[in-house]
């Protein structure tokens, strides 16, 4: 099968992964290590990764010399905050372009502010980050995020943390035919199933935190999506069955 690429870089995971919500920073390394994921998202404005030269990093436990460091902007909530906190990830991550952009507009739903994402897209593109970016799943604003420059498109299943799986698979097709950059569903997934169903309906990769950390065995949650990316993908490169009324 062929790899992920993002920005240029291969990647054999198709399964992107959060470092929030654990106990301590040996579950999050357990998980990780037992979802296979490689690339590894960090918020910025909750976990250490150097700010705090006095707590615990993450680096120590998932270094960036075996996992490519994924900072994001969890908890902005306009694109000037968004920007601020990117540019200090990457002088912490020593120049390191990729990185996750979300702008969220609401704190009780945590539903992503999109006139503020295509703002701070469009300067930190103009900046030279490699965007990938949280999104609504609106089919034109995702194709205005391709556009603007982004490297990766990820909008939402459901509701960030909401664990209800994709409830409009029709709009993640419309985005998925019309784009050339890879689309990740980021947000809502809950169960191994929900990261199924996203790949079988041709997205290239699932980024989760909740469905891992939250699940009653991290670990073993971790193992179940690990698979269920895994066949969803060859499902969908095999080509389903046509739908028939009888056989």
């Amino acid at each position: 099968m062929h790899q992920l690429t993002i920005a240029g870089k291969a990647y054999r995971s198709r399964l992107l992964v959060g470092t929030g919500k654990y106990k301590d920073f040996a579950e999050t390394r357990a998980a990780i290590d037992a979802s296979g994921a490689e690339i590894v998202t960090v918020a910025m404005r909750r976990v250490n990764i150097g700010q705090d030269a006095s707590q615990p990093s993450l680096l120590d436990a998932v270094p960036p010399s075996q996992f490519t460091i994924l900072p994001n902007t969890a908890g902005c909530y306009t694109a000037d905050d968004a920007v601020r906190t990117l540019r200090l990830a990457r002088e912490l991550l020593d120049g390191h372009p990729l990185c996750k952009l979300e702008v969220l507009g609401d704190p009780t739903n945590l539903f992503p502010n999109m006139p503020e994402t295509l703002k701070a897209a469009e300067t930190l593109v103009k900046e030279g980050f490699e965007v990938m970016v949280h999104c609504a799943d609106d089919p034109i604003q995702c194709k205005m995020l391709e556009e603007i420059g982004c490297v990766a498109v990820m909008p939402l299943a459901s509701l960030i943390g909401s664990g209800m799986g994709i409830v409009n698979p029709w709009n993640l097709r419309l985005i998925i035919d019309n784009a050339k950059v890879p689309i990740i569903v980021d947000a809502g997934v809950g169960t191994a199933s929900d990261a199924t169903i996203a790949m079988e309906l041709g997205c290239d990769g699932v980024l989760m935190n909740t469905a891992i950390a939250h699940a009653k065995d991290p670990v073993l949650m971790a193992s179940a999506m690990k698979k269920g990316i895994e066949a969803g993908r060859e499902a969908y490169l095999a080509g389903r069955m046509a739908l028939r009324r009888r056989p």
